[in-house]
C-alpha cells in the first residue's frame, strides 16, 4: 500500500556477465589472459620503475583484479 509493498529487485548484472554465461570457453580464455596479465604487472611493479609509472601499473593492477573478480562471479552464479 502507498509503495511501500515489498517488491523483488533485479540483481545487477554486468553486460560482460551476460555475454560469458553462454560462452563458457571465452570466459576461460578471458580469465587466462587476465590472470596472465596481472602476473605481468606484478612483475614489473617488483622489479622497480619510475614513481608515475608505479601508481600507473597499481591502478592498472586494481582494473584486472576487479575484471577477475567479475569473472569469478559469473561462475559462482551458475
Amino acid at each position: 500500500m502507498f509503495g511501500l509493498e515489498k517488491k523483488q529487485r533485479q540483481l545487477f548484472e554486468f553486460d560482460l556477465e551476460k555475454e560469458l554465461k553462454e560462452n563458457t570457453t571465452k570466459k576461460q580464455a578471458l580469465t587466462g589472459e587476465v590472470e596472465n596479465t596481472i602476473q605481468e604487472i606484478k612483475s614489473l611493479l617488483r622489479s622497480g620503475t619510475d614513481t608515475a609509472d608505479f601508481d600507473q601499473y597499481g591502478v592498472l593492477l586494481h582494473g584486472y583484479t576487479a575484471l577477475l573478480k567479475v569473472l569469478q562471479r559469473i561462475s559462482q552464479k551458475k
